[in-house]
């Protein structure tokens, strides 16, 4: 049992669990300055002012005085793939040179190159280098993530993947959701052949995947030259089958009627939406909040292509999260202070926007608004605690340093 006295600014502090917020409230951060929090059993006891503390209430209690720091909830990364083999930054030189993404996807590099690196790999090496990624990910601050398979293509290799991602699961104290990316890209093995792999997927990746209940989402990469809306939908509607709710990445380089579909199936969130239309802005308006728009501004930043209009969606009423995408291709980075430095530097979103959308909102887009992203009695103790802060605005202001003091996951100092 620990009781955290004197902390500078106690941020995103709610009595009540949100399952997410949008419009207006997501300029609304509630913070408590000079504030104390208590931690029992892993969870969030209770927290306030220190002028409201009743020692007496905590005498058993292990006190530790945060003077000058200031303690949140940890990020919530809802979009990444740091299951893979090896990192591509001989493709990262191409860029340089001039090449575009879809150029070096189409000379057999990006996802097939990722994929046959894989398929070489055993399972226990992919785990050892995945839970390096992910002891990194955790000393960063994130402390719940999603992690998708995708870089197999095959069933065996996309079973590993998620067997991977199972022992991560089992293997590291955070919440952990698992998302079956089958429809990754075309293999080689059916090249020019989309049709003929997706009927694969379907007929013989997703029952396995159903049957050993490894995944929680089905995702699909929804763009020109990948898979279609069509493909997309019947990719969807046979994850449901199998109990797989749909987590889509949609929007990336053009915008092709997938983010309705994705709302129309009832879609946990759509990610990337770099390319929005006004009829994708309605469709998740009609959603109401039960699609997340997830934008991933470090794959802009890193492959130079436009960022995701937040302010459209915010404007809009509708729910936004932020993630990383950390991959070896396009995003090889999962740092989500850098994520919240893009956000208000890149797309002008305030400090408290941001902070929203990496905590609320990132849980959200898991369905883990019970369990972590906001400093709310009974859910985790996944704490950030930084160093001597006078403003969270500080935060991604200064975006070339690392502000955190340490992490706290279920109320134990992680690393120690």
């Amino acid at each position: 049992m620990k009781l955290l006295i004197n902390i500078n600014i106690l941020a995103q502090t709610r009595r009540e669990s949100h399952l997410q917020v949008k419009g207006e409230a997501m300029n609304d951060l509630p913070t408590i300055e000079n504030a104390w929090l208590a931690i029992k059993k892993g969870v969030i006891e209770d927290f306030g002012s220190m002028g409201d503390l009743d020692p007496s209430r905590f005498s058993a209690y292990e006190q530790v005085n945060l003077r000058g720091k200031a303690v949140l909830p940890t990020w919530s990364d809802s979009h990444t793939h740091i299951v893979f083999a090896d990192s591509r930054h001989g493709e990262f030189e191409d860029r340089i040179n001039g090449l575009t993404y879809q150029e070096i996807a189409n000379r057999g590099g990006g996802i097939l190159n990722s994929a046959r690196k894989l398929r070489e790999l055993s399972e226990d090496d992919l785990f050892e280098r995945a839970a390096d990624r992910l002891t990194e990910l955790i000393s960063l601050g994130t402390g719940a993530i999603e992690i998708k398979s995708g870089y197999g293509l095959t069933l065996d290799s996309e079973v590993k993947m998620l067997k991977v991602i199972d022992r991560l699961k089992k293997t590291f104290p955070i919440p952990i959701k698992a998302s079956f990316l089958g429809a990754h890209a075309v293999p080689e093995e059916f090249k020019g052949d989309s049709e003929a792999y997706v009927d694969h997927v379907i007929a013989d990746i997703l029952p396995e995947v159903g049957r050993t209940k490894l995944a929680d989402y089905i995702d699909v990469f929804c763009e020109d030259g990948y898979f279609s809306t069509e493909q997309t939908k019947r990719l969807i509607e046979a994850g449901k089958s199998h109990g797989l709710k749909a987590k889509i990445h949609v929007n990336q380089f053009t915008a092709t009627g997938g983010v309705r579909v994705c709302c129309e199936q009832d879609a946990v969130s759509v990610d990337h939406l770099e390319e929005l239309t006004e009829d994708d802005v309605e469709a998740l308006k009609q959603r109401n909040g039960g699609t997340i728009a997830v934008a991933l501004p470090s794959c802009s930043f890193f492959l130079g292509i436009p960022y995701t209009p937040v302010k459209r969606l915010l404007d809009a009423g509708i729910p936004v999260a932020l993630a990383t995408d950390y991959n070896p291709g396009s995003t090889p980075s999962g740092n989500m202070n850098f994520v919240l430095s893009l956000a208000c530097v890149v797309m002008k979103m305030t400090p408290s926007q941001a902070i929203n959308a990496l905590t609320i909102n990132g849980a959200a887009a898991m369905e883990l608004s019970g369990e972590v992203g906001s400093i709310t009695p009974g859910k985790r103790a996944n704490l950030i605690v930084t160093k001597e802060l006078d403003s969270l605005s500080y935060l991604p202001y200064a975006f070339g340093s690392n502000h955190i003091d340490h992490v706290l996951i279920n109320g134990e100092t992680f690393g120690q």
